[in-house]
């Protein structure tokens, strides 16, 4: 099949198209997935036959993502205008680049291993988005089901990435279904085994998984646990409402839900919104007055999130900066997650995975001059400091898993942690920031995939957005409404059990990783090799 130009463009802008109507909240008709990347693969294919250059696949696959990212991620721009272009520009020239990678390999080594390098490669740039400092990992292809868990319980296997390849073995299979019975001159027929084939791919991983879904049931010992959703504006909470009112307001929602019974109960994300240095914690008037407030709770115990500080005589890392405060040292500023009660010692946890611009700099450790170009959504800027390692928090009446906000989109990361000992899931964030769009129904959808991945059931507060409970198959058991002052009780289910993911991670996308490194180089030096043998007959 032969496209002209503008088909070209009206295809890569369809498929663009296709992503953003599949895509969470942004369409939310998950089916079109198989086949929005279809057209994509059709320009790839005329660019490749009809021997164009190579930057027409570049520059027409960039439309694509373009089109993706500004439809399925718009409301970054709530947040801040110039971080989103930056979001949408960089982020689509990345796909862009994977996507040419794949063009390349084919073009050296042939459609055979060109096409695997397309599963290989797009698997690969996944993987690598999960783990270095230009992270952002929201428009993972496997993110696509996030609202349709039925169709992914397999996930306890694979994570994320395995919905990843099912899409992209689904696309490919068609579009060499469709490729074949169009180049065809003459006799145009659709042979059935070819038809089959495509088919059983979609299928069986759906049979399979709706099948386990039929069967799954909440595993372990039921404890209660209250999740409060204060709803105070980000923009304006230091204007509106002081700190110690945002604690007040949490405290009074929380009193009205608590039992006998409850074990826990879960606040948003900063919560405690004026940082205090961990080592002093009891002198924190933030502390002080939950401490007060929780004297009528009995064995209840809280998970707030909080601005926490440490100093330091060295500078530590590239987060640690010249005490601000005037002494001779150096502070590092965290996100934490704070467990305290009545009758255990606080226990500390920071937010290690970092929202890009927001709490983390790229590149900044070799460049510090970045740190001055940092977005300030209220509170500190710049590069926040990490924990070294996953960590759960044990000290309380059950080990569970605090994920901060950002963390909760990390597959792997949140499978290390509950790995741990782990036997429930915890998020605390603040969805606020980007109105009232598809941001927040995204980011709550996306722990549907957790509980999941890690047979683990999940707790949600929200400051602004969707508070929740969800069960061990990924289906919403309660959920707030937006703009909502309320708190919600619930059970969640306490179990022991380690899914195949949480042993081996995302060890799918370790292997597309090397594998795409390893045919590259074959691409770039065995063709070479080809060369110079030629050369010297």
């Amino acid at each position: 099949m032969r496209l002209t130009r503008v088909q070209r463009y009206l295809f890569s802008i369809l498929s663009g198209v296709l992503m953003v109507l599949s895509f969470p909240y942004t369409g939310s008709l998950t089916p079109v997935i198989f086949l929005a990347w279809i057209p994509l693969l059709l320009v790839e294919d005329t660019v490749s036959s009809q021997r164009y250059k190579s930057w027409k696949v570049f520059i027409q696959s960039y439309f694509t993502f373009l089109i993706y990212n500004i439809g399925a991620t718009w409301w970054i721009w709530n947040a801040d205008l110039n971080g989103a272009i930056m979001a949408f520009l960089l982020n689509s020239l990345l796909m862009a680049l994977a996507f040419l990678l794949f063009h390349i390999i084919k073009k050296r080594l042939g459609s055979r291993i060109g096409y695997a390098a397309f599963l290989t490669v797009w698997i690969g740039f996944e993987f690598l988005h999960y783990h270095w400092e230009l992270s952002w990992p929201w428009l993972t292809m496997g993110n696509v089901f996030s609202i349709t868990p039925s169709w992914v319980q397999w996930y306890e296997y694979t994570g994320v990435l395995g919905g990843s390849l099912w899409v992209l073995g689904v696309n490919l299979l068609i579009f060499k279904l469709i490729r074949n019975y169009l180049s065809a001159s003459q006799n145009r027929k659709l042979n059935p085994k070819a038809i089959a084939v495509p088919v059983i791919v979609f299928l069986f991983p759906l049979s399979m998984s709706l099948w386990m879904y039929s069967v799954a049931e909440d595993e372990g010992i039921a404890a209660e646990v209250v999740v409060t959703q204060p709803n105070i504006d980000p923009y304006q909470k230091f204007t509106t409402i002081g700190p110690a009112q945002q604690l007040y307001r949490i405290a009074d929602i929380a009193d009205n839900a608590i039992t006998d019974r409850t074990k826990l109960v879960i606040a948003p994300e900063t919560a405690i919104p004026v940082s205090f240095d961990e080592a002093v914690i009891n002198y924190d008037p933030g502390y002080e007055i939950l401490k007060e407030r929780m004297e009528n709770w009995g064995n209840t115990q809280l998970l707030i999130g909080a601005s926490t500080e440490r100093r330091f005589e060295k500078k530590v890392s590239r987060a640690a900066k010249k005490d601000p405060y005037g002494g001779t040292g150096f502070v590092e500023f965290y996100n934490s997650s704070l467990l305290m009660g009545n009758e255990i010692q606080p226990k500390i946890i920071h937010k290690s995975k970092l929202v890009l611009g927001a709490e983390k700099v790229p590149f900044s450790h070799w460049f510090p001059f970045l740190e001055d170009m940092s977005i300030n959504l209220g509170g500190t800027s710049g590069t926040l400091g990490v924990e070294p390692q996953p960590k759960n928090i044990t000290n309380g009446f059950f080990p569970f898993t605090p994920s901060i906000c950002y963390e909760s989109i990390y597959g792997e990361f949140t499978a290390r942690q509950t790995r741990l000992g782990s036997k429930a899931i915890f998020i605390i964030t603040n969805d606020g920031w980007w109105g009232d769009t598809p941001g927040y129904k995204q980011h709550f959808s996306f722990a549907r995939l957790r509980a999941i991945e890690n047979r683990k059931s999940v707790a949600r507060s929200a400051n602004t957005g969707t508070s929740g409970f969800i069960n061990q198959r990924g289906d919403v058991v309660q959920s707030s409404k937006w703009w909502t002052i309320t708190a919600l009780k619930g059970n969640v289910f306490l179990n022991e059990k380690k899914t195949l993911y949480m042993r081996t991670g995302d060890i799918l996308g370790r292997v597309a990783f090397v594998s795409s490194v390893v045919i590259l180089l074959f691409a770039i030096f065995g063709n070479t090799m080809r060369q110079k043998k030629l050369k010297s007959v």
